[in-house]
């Protein structure tokens, strides 16, 4: 694999070519999403990429009714919900994300511990464009 750097840009860079790559610390093996330069367990600054296989569980979750601008653009906001929650991979890092499949207006139907996949979602024209990670049932 290509040496990039430890930072959100290589981290964009790679959920554009579909894949969920994070660091993992060689000296204690903590891993991290998104990626960082540095462990945050044992403060090492020897990194290796991970990939992860985007299958987990749902840790935490808040439903979201006040969109900032780009996603009231999309069609979010008071009456048009959002989930976001936080998602423990198999591997076991978390990382927070875009809950999509499940019905925003509705959180007590959403399920602490629901088995997820990861969905790589794409916004945006041009130079704008943009891929998002999200999660669905």
């Amino acid at each position: 694999m290509e040496e990039r750097p430890f930072n959100d840009t290589s981290y964009e860079q790679f959920l554009k070519e579909l894949r969920i790559m994070g660091s993992k610390c060689k000296k204690c093996g903590a891993l991290a999403l998104p990626p960082r330069p540095i462990c945050i367990s044992c403060f090492g600054g020897e990194m290796e990429w991970v990939e992860f296989k985007g299958r987990g569980r749902l840790a935490a979750f808040t439903s979201i009714t006040v969109a900032p601008p780009y996603m009231a653009k999309e069609g979010f906001g008071r009456n048009n919900p959002y989930v976001v929650g936080v998602v423990e991979l198999d591997e076991g890092v978390k990382t927070v994300a875009r809950i999509i499949g499940v019905d925003a207006k509705n959180p007590s139907q959403i399920k602490v511990g629901t088995p997820l996949e990861a969905e790589f979602l794409e916004r945006g024209d041009g130079p704008e464009k943009k891929t998002i990670l999200a999660f669905k049932p």
